[in-house]
């Protein structure tokens, strides 16, 4: 099986969720990101930026008049992965049986 791009495991900067974002990367995204916020896992990012030290995040159900979520700003420690990295680290949490 050979890979004609070779998979990097630099995290890009910014990333978002959004197709119409300028930092919006599909290639990124279907390796599977996590984030860390503040040594916390967050499941709900919509968009982040390490050198900024934020997080976008939906605010509940709210949407705004474009059907879009509505979103809140957090400031705080950004730490992203790749999920595929994490997993064969063996960090997947399961048990061996011995």
């Amino acid at each position: 099986m050979t890979d004609e791009t070779p998979k990097t495991d630099a995290m890009p900067d910014r990333l978002s969720l959004d197709p119409r974002s300028p930092h919006f990367d599909e290639e990124v995204l279907n390796r599977g990101v996590g984030i860390k916020f503040n040594g916390q896992e967050k499941t709900n990012v919509i968009e982040y930026s390490i050198s900024e030290g934020w997080i976008k995040v939906a605010a509940g159900k709210s949407r705004d008049r474009f059907g879009q979520p509505m979103t809140l700003k957090l400031n705080g420690k950004v730490e992203p992965y790749f999920e595929d990295v994490a997993q064969a680290s063996g960090d997947d949490g399961v048990a061996s049986e011995g």
